[in-house]
């Protein structure tokens, strides 16, 4: 493709293109032929080049980056090292870790995702500023000191943690990955397109657009972990309304659940526990009202 575009961008004045003023032929540039190619050969990517995969955990089908669950492993276990040291190292609550680590065991003992091929490891990490939890592709899955010593139960951090491993079976990152090719090639191509040298403002449209697009898929994957986590919490005999208290906690270090959800990675703490208590109805109705 890229000898292709090269050839294109020298076309001379009297080609079948015509030139950058719309003279001749049908008056379309090379740059709008480059960026339709680059738009072209995204989706064309995105559709072939991609793996597509039917998730038995959430019931969708998705386009991924990296095509096998020993890809995703692989990948976890190359940035786990980065990710605890940039944490402070793990937690020298000997205890604290050792709770982390039997609620996991927990969790994944209760339910079907022990039957995937993901290597789950669970670990509490020393940070005592910054309150987060989150996943690696594989099954690495952390929680840092500072949400750890907010929490009240072992249901909520059993919420925690199931909701972590909703974002591993649940693949998201993987997609993500996928998504992020897309809509980067497309901003890109859209990009070329528009722009002349002068005026940027089509570039700008195209990340922004890019962008948003991104983050909505984002607020779903937080959406379709909170129902993962819920239903393995239930699974696990653990209490699910646990997991609105975790939302009550993070709506306080936020300063408030009421934040617009646009443009925004996580969908807002309020809109979380509303769609929480909805799943956990629809959960307890699925296992006959336990």
């Amino acid at each position: 493709m890229i000898s292709v575009i090269c050839r294109l961008s020298n076309l001379n004045r009297k080609s079948a293109f015509g030139d950058d003023r719309g003279r001749g032929g049908f008056g379309l540039s090379p740059r709008i032929v480059i960026g339709l190619l680059i738009m072209a050969g995204t989706l064309l990517y995105y559709q072939f080049g991609t793996t597509s995969y039917h998730n038995e955990f959430t019931g969708r089908d998705q386009k991924l980056a990296l095509p096998t669950p020993e890809d995703e492993i692989a990948m976890g276990l190359e940035s786990a090292p980065q990710m605890i040291h940039q944490s402070g190292g793990l937690s020298r609550d000997s205890a604290g870790r050792a709770m982390v680590e039997r609620v996991g065991a927990r969790l994944i003992a209760s339910t079907a995702a022990r039957e995937t091929a993901y290597q789950f490891k669970f670990h509490l990490l020393a940070d005592t500023q910054t309150v987060n939890a989150f996943a690696l592709p594989g099954g690495q899955i952390f929680i840092t000191e500072a949400l750890f010593r907010r929490l009240k139960s072992e249901d909520q951090l059993a919420g925690v943690l199931g909701h972590e491993m909703g974002h591993v079976v649940g693949r998201h990152s993987n997609e993500q990955m996928a998504n992020s090719q897309k809509w980067s090639g497309l901003a890109q191509g859209f990009s070329v397109m528009t722009s002349d040298g002068h005026n940027n403002s089509g570039a700008y449209l195209a990340n922004w657009v890019a962008q948003w697009r991104l983050m909505s898929f984002s607020r779903s994957d937080e959406s379709e972990s909170d129902a993962l986590g819920v239903r393995f919490m239930l699974q696990a005999g653990y209490n699910p309304e646990a997991l609105i208290g975790v939302m009550e906690i993070l709506a306080q270090v936020s300063g408030g659940g009421g934040r617009s959800d646009f443009m925004s990675s996580h969908p807002n703490p309020d809109n979380r526990m509303e769609h929480i208590r909805q799943v956990i109805a629809q959960e307890r109705a699925a296992l006959g009202g336990r």
